[in-house]
């Protein structure tokens, strides 16, 4: 194939983004980061996508419902424990979007933010095949459950704002799992299963790898624009009306993504007002 008619990562990541089956978005995204390895795509040099994807690819079911109609399960039951594993399971389809909707749009980033965020593509698709495994040994599958779209909204809200992007999703949104996976992990232990205590382990050691990957693009585009990071973070959370992070934190493993100590005292004790839009002159 002639470099004119070879295909682009953008395209390809576009192309997988929007493949609706969970098995075979998998298969794409490992072919997609084996592809761009072996040099087999270029870059596309121009956007392939205008504008947010605010129906990305994803199965028919679970019904998206608002994050307050989310139903509440006992998780000591078999029901709220599926429940409980359906949640994580929607989180790591999501976050395949999330890492392939970054390579599809953030075209005039460096080859090296590509290669991360197929890799996290390739990783989220191994963390929902453990979580749907799980689910399939409770009896259920991916869908049985109603799940909210909270994290793909902050997707289209960030969409051409990339600075924004890597601050409020995987710096966010993402890095709560952090401080959520450990007392999950615990109330699993427990409960003595140590099949699904053995899978977390395996997402949160990833996840930290995903957050510092953001962290550090994030860092990245705020020296760019000259912007003091940690500062920058707190005026986004408040001007894009994000959810403030809300200790207790995970401080170990959000030390080793990138946040600093100080940085995480500021945000467990110093919450701003909420931001208001400047009103314009008479």
């Amino acid at each position: 194939m002639s470099s004119a008619q070879q295909a682009t990562v953008e395209a390809a990541a576009l192309a997988a983004l929007m493949c609706a089956d969970p098995a075979e978005k998998a298969i794409a995204v490992r072919a997609l980061l084996a592809d761009w390895q072996s040099g087999a795509l270029l870059r596309a040099g121009r956007a392939v996508v205008d504008g947010p994807v605010c129906s990305p690819g994803r199965p028919p079911r679970p019904e998206l419902v608002s994050p307050d109609a989310v139903p509440r399960r006992a998780p000591g039951s078999r029901e709220g424990h599926a429940a409980l594993l359906h949640a994580v399971a929607h989180i790591e389809f999501n976050a395949i979007n999330l890492a392939l909707d970054c390579v599809a749009r953030f075209w005039d980033q460096p080859d090296e933010f590509v290669t991360d965020w197929l890799g996290v593509a390739v990783e989220e698709a191994y963390h929902f095949g453990l979580v749907c495994g799980r689910l399939a040994a409770d009896g259920y599958a991916y869908g049985d459950f109603p799940a909210h779209n909270g994290l793909w909204d902050m997707c289209c809200d960030t969409a051409g704002d990339f600075v924004a992007r890597m601050a409020l999703v995987p710096r966010l949104l993402e890095a709560r799992g952090l401080d959520a996976t450990p007392p999950m992990i615990a109330k699993l232990i427990k409960g003595g299963d140590a099949d699904t205590v053995a899978v977390l382990q395996i997402i949160l050691r990833d996840e930290i790898g995903h957050v510092a990957i953001g962290d550090r693009w994030f860092r990245a585009g705020c020296a760019a624009r000259g912007l003091q990071a940690e500062s920058a973070y707190r005026d986004l959370i408040v001007r894009f009306d994000a959810p403030w992070p809300k200790p207790p934190f995970n401080v170990p493993a959000r030390l080793q993504a990138g946040f600093s100590q100080n940085e995480l005292d500021r945000l467990a004790n110093e919450r701003p007002a909420p931001y208001r839009t400047p009103r314009k002159p008479a």
